[in-house]
């Protein structure tokens, strides 16, 4: 009982702590000074967050349950942050330009919202664009590859010769094909997104156990039934597990493919931050790719769960 109470309070006792070396150790004369305490605001908020998780876990079993799991990680991270804000901040031993300290990482969020938003908006419509024509061409070749040997025979080859190429080193050659850098950037995340899909759909059909199509023709299914009731759901975790690869995949041809005379988005705002040698703005960029990564990561898995909640327990991740 004591064991689970102080995995549950862990993320807890781990922020005030932080807070506690925050507040009573100066930062370092080296370090340029931020316009305000915010890395003591995040802390703050986080420790209200855990509090309210905490309390919560005494009437919600799901709460109690992520906090015994979680907990103990949740307080690692908190000791992560207050690590490099020994290192960056407190102490100085890392050169002041490339390292700023987290009160000018986090002040970054509030100065420049407006701008992130408007980042976030372009690069977010950028990849669903690219993602969506990525995701259905990969899915459709993935089918066709898996379900006919014709097309297997001329389509293999070029997916083992142009998949494995990273979709950012066709961008001198798609760069002069079309006519906006725009267009170039949906077609090298399309690309990025395309080859994972395709090489997981097609060998999750190939390895789905031909007694399925058997009982499928005993039962007097044509093609279409056991193509789209047999084949795909059976092949759906490997569909998954493509999906997954091509999410971070996209992600990192966003970032590059933005660089390429895109004018918004969270790529050229990196770009742009590094450049002008604004570090403290990039480390805030990357930490806002990092969240909405792991913000559509999370949603993939939710769907998975409810779409194979048959094979929960069957099917590790």
């Amino acid at each position: 009982m004591v064991t689970k109470q102080l995995k549950k309070i862990s993320p807890i006792i781990s922020v005030i702590f932080t807070l506690l070396i925050q507040v009573a150790v100066p930062n370092s004369a080296k370090q340029p000074d931020a316009k305000g305490p915010f890395f003591t605001y995040f802390l703050y908020i986080v420790g209200a967050l855990f509090i309210g998780l905490y309390v919560a876990s005494f009437f919600n079993k799901k709460t109690d349950e992520y906090l015994l799991k979680s907990g103990p990680l949740l307080a690692g991270g908190a000791q992560l942050l207050n690590f490099i804000n020994l290192i960056c901040s407190k102490f100085a031993l890392l050169p002041v330009l490339f390292f700023p300290s987290l009160d000018r990482v986090f002040a970054v969020f509030v100065n420049d919202r407006a701008l992130m938003l408007e980042c976030i908006v372009s690069s977010g419509k950028l990849l669903i664009i690219g993602f969506a024509v990525g995701a259905a061409l990969g899915f459709t070749t993935g089918i066709l590859i898996g379900f006919n040997k014709n097309v297997a025979y001329w389509v293999n080859p070029l997916t083992k010769i142009i998949g494995p190429i990273p979709a950012t080193s066709w961008s001198p050659l798609v760069l002069s094909l079309f006519s906006t850098s725009y267009q170039a950037a949906v077609f090298m995340i399309a690309l990025s997104v395309w080859f994972p899909i395709t090489v997981m759909t097609s060998n999750g059909i190939q390895n789905v156990q031909q007694t399925y199509f058997e009982v499928a023709d005993t039962l007097g299914a044509n093609k279409l039934y056991k193509i789209f009731k047999v084949g795909i759901p059976a092949a759906l975790p490997n569909v998954f597990l493509g999906f997954f690869y091509a999410t971070t995949g996209s992600f990192v041809t966003l970032v590059t493919a933005e660089m390429f005379g895109c004018k918004s988005g969270i790529g050229w705002y990196l770009n742009w931050q590094k450049s002008m040698m604004l570090y403290a703005n990039v480390y805030a960029g990357l930490i806002l790719l990092a969240v909405l990564c792991n913000l559509i990561i999370t949603l993939l898995f939710r769907i998975k769960d409810r779409l194979l909640g048959w094979q929960k327990g069957v099917i590790k991740w």
